[in-house]
């Protein structure tokens, strides 16, 4: 079984590097990750609210927001 993670960013220079350094280092077979980009994914940027996140880059793992460096506010990127 996988857990489920959603790593959450606006492809700044700051969340290109954590998706290589955090989001890519995950184990596969231990983890379901998905990228997303807000964007890209505007409509998704209430999902990352309800899950918790403030900034990106951030990535979630089974419901828990974990954020990473400081890249920009979910309230810019509305």
């Amino acid at each position: 079984m996988t857990t489920k993670a959603i790593f959450y960013h606006a492809g700044c220079p700051v969340c290109v590097a954590a998706e290589r350094n955090v989001a890519d280092a995950l184990d596969r077979a231990r983890f379901d990750v998905e990228i997303v980009h807000l964007g890209d994914q505007r409509t998704r940027i209430a999902e990352a609210e309800r899950a918790g996140v403030k900034s990106v880059p951030a990535l979630v793992l089974d419901g828990l927001p974990y954020h990473i460096n400081f890249g920009a506010d979910l309230a810019a990127l509305k």
